[in-house]
């Protein structure tokens, strides 16, 4: 099952009476907040769910199997996510 931000903005209006507008924007907010922190500090930590990290990957050579010519494919940020304690044990 995907949970989409509307799905999310749905949870947000029926939970917590809100308008369809302020959910939408808590929503964006949220996930902006998320961006920018990531953006400028590298990890993020939400408590008792889990943290956030960003690493770089390596520089490497990759191949196009139908040619077989060999090209190289630039180091990326990524982002990495780790689950609490706590999340995994409400996962299983």
């Amino acid at each position: 099952m995907n949970l989409t931000k509307k799905d999310l903005s749905a949870l947000l209006k029926k939970e917590l009476k809100l308008s369809v507008d302020i959910s939408n924007s808590l929503v964006d907010e949220f996930f902006k907040a998320l961006k920018t922190t990531l953006r400028s500090k590298k990890s993020l930590k939400l408590s008792g769910f889990g943290s956030f990290e960003i690493f770089t990957t390596k520089e490497r050579i990759g191949r196009n199997p139908k040619s077989m010519k060999n090209y190289k494919i630039p180091s990326q940020n990524k982002v990495r996510f780790s689950p609490t304690s706590k999340a995994k044990y409400f996962l299983n």
